[in-house]
Formats: structure tokens, C-alpha cells, sequence
């Protein structure tokens, strides 16, 4: 039996899930977090000892982390997972290279490798790799992110940013090789073509309005009452939304700290001769 446990953490807005199979304690974790408090260059587990503590009270057996993308608001805490649970793959879309290539220049990261290599697994799109007991199909979904992968496990969807509850609507695309109408072929023949009653699971909720928080839809009212892209909504009315809507967005706050450990597969820099990490802040003038 399918089980599902959700964590929220409220300073990212960020949803993790810890999906497993209740007969054979076999899991995945999709989009762990790790805590950073930029202002004091400090890391703190908070958010990591939530999942460790509920995958030990249960007993389970962690066979994949699973990242729909490389995220630009919050810092995975992959490594330190699979530090813990060491059978575990750290597994992500092989269009990641992509992104490895957009940002190594922005950075200068000249020792990051752009192979995809850091990560264990590649995706490779519409497969579906075995966690164990735990079936996980790979739906392609860029858009917010060129590595951008939902992934379909029994009737359940775990969309990551492309698609969010319906009152919040989809992913943003103006971060390097976002492209909005990637993201509205995404949602309209990937996600939207899926039978009405699948779950949805969503990566985050901004809890608009301050209502409670949500993170569980279906694509039967997603396609009916999503604000931004449902079932009417023309490409070129997704289109020229998105892209003025984009336009008035500020950076996430972590977006500098995040893409870094992101792309490399949640690893940070290397200590150098002091002890010390270091993260880059580019400065543009």
C-alpha cells in the first residue's frame, strides 16, 4: 500500500514528500531542504531531521531522493540524506546538463562538471525506474526550468513548480532557458492528458489570500480552475501572461545560494585552506 508524507517548510514555502510502500518500507524523498540563514552564512537541519526522524520511526528504506529540478529558492539537502541513507540515489532529469551549462559561466564555476555526473541517476524522460517496490515514472515538464520532471507514482503526481494549486496557478518562467511556452506544452500534454482523477501534489503553495495551506489537487480541477493555465487558456494567452507577469517578479531570496549547491547535486564548495566554504555572490554594475 501507497503511502505519502508531507512536510512543509514554511521559511521556503517548500513541500517535501516521503512516498513509500507500506509493506515493504522501500521510499523515495522528492525535494528534501536544507536550511541556510544567508545573513550569518550558517546551516541548520531542522527541516533534514524532520525527514530522517519520520524515515526512522518508520522504519523505512530510502532508495531514492528524487529532485524535480534544480531549485532556485531553497538548498537541497540531498548529500546529507544519502550520508544517512547511503543505499539511496540522489536521481534527477538528465536535461540537467542544461542547466549545468547555462549557469557554470554565471558563476564561473570552472570545476563544475556539466555532465550530470555529481547525480547518481539520470531521468530519462517517459521511463520509469524501479525505488525497490516504489514504481516512479518520469513525465517531462520543463518550463520553469529546462530540467523540469513531474514524477507519475501509481495515480499520483508530483509536479515540483510547474503546476501549483489552482488559486496560485503555474511556475514562473524567467530564469535562464525558462521558456513559457515550454511550460504551457508541458502542463497541456503531459499533465492535463493524465486521467481527471490523478492527485496532484504540488512543490510549493504561497498560501495566496492567507488561506491554510494546501498541496494536493487532482487534474480534473486543475484543468477546470486553475487561475493561470487550465483546460480554455490559449498558448498565447499563457504566453503573454506569464511573460508580463514575470516581469514584475523579484529574485528568490536564495536564488544565488541555491543555484550553486543546486546544479551540482546538492554538494557545497569545497573547504578550502582556512577551514572555511565559500558561495559566490556575483556583482553586476
Amino acid at each position: 500500500m501507497l503511502k505519502i508524507e508531507t512536510q512543509y517548510d514554511a521559511d521556503t514555502f517548500t513541500l517535501t514528500y516521503i512516498v513509500y510502500d507500506d509493506n515493504t518500507g522501500d521510499a523515495v524523498i522528492i525535494d528534501p531542504v536544507l536550511d541556510i540563514d544567508t545573513a550569518a552564512g550558517k546551516l541548520s537541519f531542522e527541516s533534514l531531521n524532520k525527514i530522517t526522524s519520520f524515515v526512522k520511526t518508520q522504519k523505512l528504506n530510502v532508495k531514492g531522493i528524487l529532485e524535480t529540478h534544480a531549485h532556485a529558492d531553497h538548498l537541497s539537502s540531498s548529500q546529507y540524506l544519502k550520508e544517512q541513507f547511503p543505499e539511496a540515489q540522489v536521481a534527477i532529469s538528465e536535461r540537467i546538463k542544461i542547466v549545468q551549462e547555462t549557469f557554470r559561466p554565471v558563476f564561473n564555476l570552472k570545476d563544475l562538471n556539466i555532465d550530470g555526473s555529481q547525480f547518481d541517476l539520470l531521468f530519462k524522460d517517459h521511463e520509469t525506474y524501479n525505488f525497490g517496490s516504489v514504481a516512479v515514472k518520469i513525465l517531462p515538464t520543463p518550463g520553469h526550468t529546462p530540467a523540469c520532471t513531474s514524477f507519475l507514482i501509481e495515480d499520483n503526481l508530483f509536479t515540483g513548480d510547474a503546476l501549483f494549486m489552482p488559486d496560485f496557478g503555474t511556475g514562473r518562467c524567467d530564469f535562464p532557458a525558462g521558456s513559457a511556452e515550454d511550460l504551457y506544452k508541458s502542463i497541456s500534454e503531459e499533465i492535463y492528458t493524465l486521467p481527471d482523477e490523478t492527485k496532484i501534489w504540488v512543490g510549493h503553495d504561497y498560501q495566496p489570500n492567507g488561506r491554510e495551506l494546501k498541496f494536493q489537487t487532482t487534474v480534473k480541477e486543475s484543468k477546470e480552475d486553475n487561475i493561470q493555465l487550465s483546460s480554455k487558456t490559449s498558448k498565447e494567452q499563457f504566453f503573454t501572461f506569464r511573460t508580463e507577469r514575470d516581469k514584475t517578479l523579484a529574485a528568490p531570496r536564495l536564488l544565488l545560494p541555491s543555484i550553486q549547491v543546486n546544479v551540482d547535486a546538492g554538494y557545497l564548495p569545497k573547504e578550502e585552506d582556512n577551514g572555511m566554504r565559500y558561495l559566490k555572490l556575483p556583482i553586476r554594475l
